[in-house]
This record gives structure tokens, sequence and C-alpha cells, in this order.
């Protein structure tokens, strides 16, 4: 799913989620098995698809909700779904909108929101679940136990994936240190980056859904996540061929990629830069040094980026004395001496870490 429609299907589904009082009227609605059609907006566009109906203009009330969706017609709301507006309109959008729905409710919700861009909700009567459209997404809401069960299992496959990915970030930061870095070493840990990274997509979806359920699933998440985004980053940075791409849009790149390339070390290759073929993958590379440095406590980023355009490379400044880091801008001798210090400690660290996991 595109980064654009990840965040609009994230913000319909905190409209509804458990917790919200629009959930509530929509639940009573299922409970009672009355099916309605609620549309969430007043745009012209909207206005000009509705016909008859009465005008309310009244502050949004989860039982009011469920009393008007016994009467046969549509619900608008305000898009901020704090006010009903009007109540058993009837919408005729173009019926040469393509629909795939069966049902006349559904597929007037569909054209309804394809039409207009509106968020449509969509609750079946005869299969008592509630669909959400906009533009061309659709989205079913599905039983909150099971997304809890779902939630739950990807909150475990992030936990394995993640001390997986520090093993290979901790491998690749002794690499660096080493000057012994290639593209596949580069690559393999990107990729585990992007499976963490989609993993952790998932799993906001997921909180999203859970609303006032998911507040446990949200605080692993958390912990979980926790400045994986900014290394990947950073590690992009590093990388990036010059002139080609910033490492946004890399990301940004690998972020849309189809699952079968984010699993072809080739693929991400030739996202990073590096080109696509098998000879490719066992290039020599020095990193710029922006993501060990990041590392060092208490060194600012403007700082690494000074350092980085003095010297160039991680090796360049690894081999820089005291004096001549204490000529870059925002280094005096006592930062110069913890930027060496923290490297070697850093160094000490990662082999001991490595030691420990086996190698």
């Amino acid at each position: 799913m595109k980064k654009k429609d990840q965040v609009e299907l994230l913000n319909m589904l905190s409209k509804v989620a458990p917790g919200t009082t629009l959930r509530q009227g929509l639940e009573n609605i299922l409970r009672a098995r009355t099916g309605a059609l609620i549309v969430l907006g007043d745009s012209p566009e909207i206005m000009e698809i509705v016909e008859g109906g009465f005008l309310l203009d009244t502050e949004f009330n989860a039982a009011a909700l469920y009393e008007l969706a016994k009467m046969d017609g549509a619900i608008i709301l305000n898009q901020e779904g704090s006010k009903i507006l009007r109540a058993n309109v009837h919408l005729v959008p173009q019926p040469t909108i393509p629909s795939q729905e069966t049902g006349i409710r559904h597929r007037i919700a569909e054209r309804v929101a394809r039409q207009t861009g509106a968020m449509v909700i969509a609750i079946s009567q005869r299969r008592n679940v509630i669909t959400l459209f906009k533009g061309p997404l659709k989205y079913v809401v599905r039983d909150i136990g099971l997304i809890q069960t779902k939630a739950n299992q990807a909150i475990q496959t992030l936990d394995k994936y993640k001390h997986q990915l520090d093993r290979a970030l901790a491998n690749l930061t002794y690499l660096e240190l080493e000057n012994t870095v290639t593209v596949h070493d580069v690559v393999s840990v990107i990729q585990r980056l992007e499976i963490v990274m989609r993993i952790i997509k998932e799993i906001e979806l997921y909180v999203v859904e859970l609303g006032n359920e998911g507040r446990l699933i949200s605080m692993q998440l958390e912990e979980l996540s926790e400045g994986v985004k900014e290394e990947g980053l950073l590690l992009v940075r590093d990388y990036l061929p010059a002139g080609e791409k910033t490492e946004e849009q890399v990301s940004e790149c690998l972020h849309e990629a189809a699952a079968e390339e984010v699993l072809d070390l080739l693929d991400i290759s030739r996202i990073l830069g590096y080109g696509g073929t098998l000879g490719s993958l066992d290039f020599a590379v020095t990193p710029r040094g922006f993501r060990v440095l990041k590392k060092i406590p208490r060194l600012p980023m403007a700082v690494i980026e000074n350092l980085v355009n003095k010297f160039e490379t991680l090796q360049g400044i690894i081999a820089a004395t005291v004096e001549e880091l204490d000529e870059v801008e925002g280094i005096g001798e006592v930062r110069a001496r913890a930027i060496r210090d923290g490297l070697r400690k850093l160094k000490e660290n990662i082999w001991l870490y490595l030691e420990k996991k086996g190698g």
C-alpha cells in the first residue's frame, strides 16, 4: 500500500475506532441489524447528489444515529463526525462509476466515495459488517478479538525480527570500523530494516483499529520501533552514491517496492544506486559515518555533518588526530577527545556484543 493510502486508511480507522462515539453508534446499529449508509462531509460535491431527507444540524449522539438509521435513507455527518447534518436522504451518484459491490447500499457507498472523495460508511443489514469507503479505498472493519490476536502475533514477529536486525546492524558497524564493507553487507541490513518497518506499519494499523483497546500493543510497539526509522535513513545516507536521490526518496522507493523486490538483494542494490548485477554486490564501499557517529553520546547532528563534510568518510574521521578534529567547527579539544574515545569504546562494545551473540 502506498504511503498516501496508508495515511488515509489510518485516518479513516481513527474515526471509527473503539472508544469513539461514532463507533458506539455503529455498534448499536450492528446489534439492531438495521443496516445504514453514512456519509462524512457536506462539500458541494456531496450536496449535489443529495435528494430529499430533512435537515438536523445537531451535535452527534450515538443513540440518535441508531434511531435515524431505522429509516431507509442515508445520514450525512460533518467531516469530523461530530455533527449530524441531515437524515433520510437519497443519494444519487453517477451510475456509470464502476462498482464491484453486489448490494445496493454498498454499491451506492462505493460510487459516492469515488465521485466525491468523502468517507462513506456502509453497514450491511444481512452480513452485519461495517465497510469503509473513501475514493478508491475500501476497508472492512474486523472483529476486535481477531485484531487483538493478529496484533499480538505481529508483536511477537516484530520482536524476533528486531533482535535479528540489531545483530545485523552491530555486525555492519564492526565491518565499518574495520573498513571491510561491501554492497552486499549494506543491502542485507537494509533488507532487514525494510522488513521490520513493514511489520511496524502493519501493527500501527492494528493499534488505530483497536482504539482504546490497543494501549498495551501501542506501548510494546513504541519500545520495539524506537530509533528504527532514523537508523534506516542514516544508513542510506551513509552509502547513497553522490548525485543520486536523497535518503528520504530512496526510503520511499523501498517502502513502496513490492514484497518480492524487498526479498531480492539485487533489487535493493538497484534502488540504492549500485546497479542490479551480481557483481555490484561485491563492490567495496566506505560509509560517510553518519550512523556510527550518531551513536557517540552528546554529539549533535550539526557537528556530525561538519565532520563528514571535512573528512568525507568514517575512516577519515577515525584516522584524524585530536588536533585535526579540533579544527572542525563546533568541536573543541574536549569534544575531539570524546569522539576518539567514543569510537574506540563503540568498537569494543560491538566486539563484546557479537562475541556474546556467537560472532
